[in-house]
């Protein structure tokens, strides 16, 4: 299991353990974690489980493959740095600690 820190754009935060398999997006999902709406169910066919992955993260995360790139162009206010789809961050034991934080909105 990795504990992920979920920040809403208020700057409320949801700490949670995510079951190693799993998708961050799912781990949202399954604990009712508010802003992130998954409207695909994690097909990486839309934007709406976007987020920005804390600075200290970005390094670590695997790299993002053109799907991935391609839907972050119709994510709300994508950074071309830190924003990911929570579809595509396969939970591991090394992803421990993560920090998202959701823009304002989804879209």
């Amino acid at each position: 299991m990795a504990r992920i820190t979920y920040v809403e754009h208020s700057g409320k935060e949801h700490v949670v353990e995510v079951p190693n398999g799993l998708t961050v997006m799912e781990g949202a999902r399954d604990n009712g974690i508010p802003g992130i709406e998954a409207d695909c169910g994690g097909a990486c066919a839309c934007s709406t489980c976007h987020v920005y992955v804390d600075a200290a993260w970005v390094g670590k995360l695997p790299r993002k493959d053109p799907m991935e790139e391609d839907m972050l162009d119709f994510a709300y206010e994508p950074d071309p740095v830190r924003s990911r789809l929570t579809c595509q961050l396969k939970v591991t034991p090394e992803l421990d600690g993560l920090r998202v934080q959701m823009p304002e909105r989804q879209i």
